[in-house]
């Protein structure tokens, strides 16, 4: 007999939430926001929203699933099982934050704020939950398999991501490293930068356009089911013992960028959640590029 699905909902802390953990009542944050401009009505009405959106989604699990929930927290903490059915609550950033931790479960992202969030991982209403959780469990329907981009260090540490892997400092101080392409012997050349960036088509839409537009790159960007990733040298520094002739790359399907620690401590880390990230010492090398696991996710 097969074992029933789970469905997992995906949520995290809302800003009204936060703040009452900070200020310790309704009252006392609205004066905290009042004194700042701002109204406490709009921020706890987009968390009633959210809350609204999580009851109506956990309501339409069928009941003969088993069924979990999960905080963007306790993510690197949570152990997700192949026939799980990863429900995705909040914002399309929440989407890339539950990426990492997957390993081919479908995902279904539902918008708790439409016209606020720009809808380009979490595509679907809590309306439609019932019908896309049955498409899911019977592998039905259209998902789009989104690249993912991955660091792998000499001592066999992974990290994978959705939008983007960032190498560097852990405070964006300068960095130093020797980067090249993962092929021959060749040591790569030495850099002084703010870091790294290699991304997907995905992450194309954020931080790496920004890069391309700031240096007015004619680099291609890829689509989010591309093979290919993009990456770019933030900031590099020319110096006599320093170079700048590599800042910026395309990879393709299996080619790897390598990267060699030459700095007393850098980190590697994915889609902004610095709470996880790889910790590389002087001598370490670390190769990033396409991962093998891509995001199922449910259009």
């Amino acid at each position: 007999m097969s074992l029933a699905p789970r469905a997992v909902l995906v949520h995290r802390t809302s800003e009204y939430e936060e703040l009452l953990t900070r200020h310790g009542t309704h009252g006392q944050a609205a004066f905290f926001l009042s004194s700042r401009g701002r109204s406490i009505e709009e921020v706890a009405e987009r968390h009633h929203r959210a809350r609204r959106a999580l009851a109506e989604v956990a309501a339409a699990v069928p009941l003969q699933w088993r069924q979990a929930r999960v905080e963007r927290a306790d993510l690197d903490r949570f152990l997700f099982a192949p026939e799980d059915v990863v429900i995705v609550v909040g914002q399309d950033g929440l989407v890339a934050n539950a990426a990492k931790y997957l390993s081919g479960q479908p995902v279904v992202g539902i918008d708790t704020d439409p016209g606020r969030n720009p809808g380009v991982l979490v595509r679907h209403r809590a309306a439609d939950a019932a019908g896309l959780l049955r498409a899911a469990a019977a592998r039905a329907g259209t998902v789009d398999e989104l690249t993912m981009v991955e660091a792998v260090a000499d001592d066999s540490e992974r990290l994978l991501a959705l939008n983007e892997i960032y190498l560097g400092r852990p405070g964006h101080q300068t960095a130093r490293y020797r980067l090249g392409p993962d092929e021959g012997t060749a040591p790569g050349e030495a850099q002084a930068s703010s870091g790294v960036l290699v991304g997907t088509g995905t992450g194309a839409t954020g931080w790496l356009r920004s890069l391309r537009r700031e240096r007015s790159s004619a680099l291609p960007l890829p689509g989010p089911t591309d093979n290919r990733l993009i990456w770019y040298v933030r900031e590099a520094w020319p110096s006599p013992a320093t170079g700048t002739s590599l800042v910026e790359g395309v990879l393709a399907d299996t080619e790897r960028l390598r990267l060699t620690v030459e700095s007393d401590r850098l980190v590697a880390f994915g889609d902004g959640m610095e709470s996880d990230a790889l910790e590389l010492t002087w001598g370490q090398t670390v190769r990033l590029g396409r991962s093998a696991t891509s995001l199922r996710l449910l259009g």
